[in-house]
């Protein structure tokens, strides 16, 4: 399965403070050759709107485009890797202005 940034996918989502995951949906934060050279997949946490906003949280605004059943937040400060095979399906892709959104708040986060 080849996956882009930006696009919305199923996935086993890792808790971060314990030995758990949860069935999510997340958005693909590497390369199509990550994907392919080490069969992993960089993935960002989607969280409930109505679950408390953290300051790096951004709104999903094209919830049809991602395929998002009720309205969400991109959590970037929760990053996840993957093995592709891990990965359920590819159900949406953000939106032009999400994407962006999530890029710019990704460079404040990350050291590159």
């Amino acid at each position: 399965m080849s996956f882009a940034p930006f696009d919305v996918v199923v996935v086993p989502f890792p808790y971060a403070d314990r030995l758990a995951e949860k069935r999510r949906p997340a958005i693909v934060v590497s390369t199509p050759a990550m994907h392919a050279r080490h069969k992993l997949v960089w993935l960002v946490m989607v969280t409930s709107a109505s679950n408390p906003r953290w300051a790096c949280d951004i709104d999903v605004t094209d919830l049809k485009m991602a395929a998002l059943p009720a309205p969400s937040r991109v959590r970037p400060a929760k990053i996840a890797t993957a093995d592709v095979a891990r990965v359920i399906r590819r159900i949406g892709r953000l939106s032009a202005k999400d994407a962006r959104a999530l890029k710019e708040k990704l460079r404040e986060l990350i050291v590159i």
